[in-house]
């Protein structure tokens, strides 16, 4: 046994008895545990450019759409070419028309800027759906879980009734026969 400081930022600090080894082994899984029900958001890119047609405009601010209803965050570039670049304001109008179509899911999380001869934005999922999609994901990663474990052969309600079990008296287990009736 061995004296492990379990919280040093309380005041005063919290000190238990215990296997040191123990106490590692079961950290490292709780780590691993939240690490698997984290979410990651990814930052997709979308490509336009001045003369892109409505189509192809439609079809883009689709994908748009799609990336922030999953929770990640999506660029918006405008590229521009030759002498394209002598009209910014197309470019600016294009992410006008982009930030009003998908303004139910979506906010402008950087505004529009120039590098070099490439316009672009960012834009975040707003409040609800960042939620929605972050939901998603947990089930999705619970479902995964209890997939592996069922592949394992073990499910999460064997787990629980096992270590019920392991808190039950011996005794307490131990089925009661009644006597048989003469007869």
């Amino acid at each position: 046994m061995d004296l492990v400081e379990v919280n040093p930022m309380a005041k005063p600090p919290v000190c238990k008895i215990m296997d040191y080894g123990r106490f590692k082994y079961e950290e490292k899984k709780r780590a691993s545990e939240a690490k698997k029900k984290q979410v990651v958001v990814h930052l997709k890119e979308v490509k336009l450019r001045p003369k892109t047609e409505e189509h192809d405009y439609e079809f883009k601010v689709r994908n748009v759409k799609r990336f922030l209803e999953e929770g990640n965050k999506a660029r918006i570039t405008i590229m521009f070419r030759g002498r394209e670049i002598t009209h910014k304001e197309i470019g600016q109008q294009i992410l006008d028309d982009v930030v009003k179509d998908v303004k139910d899911v979506g906010v402008v999380e950087q505004v529009p800027r120039m590098e070099g001869r490439q316009m672009f934005m960012i834009l975040a999922p707003n409040a609800k759906v960042a939620q929605r999609a972050r939901d998603l994901a947990r089930q999705n990663a619970a479902a995964a879980a209890k997939a592996a474990a069922k592949k394992d052969g073990t499910t999460e309600e064997d787990d629980e009734t096992s270590e019920k079990k392991d808190n039950v008296p011996a005794l307490a287990r131990e089925t009661v026969k009644a006597p048989a009736e003469p007869g």
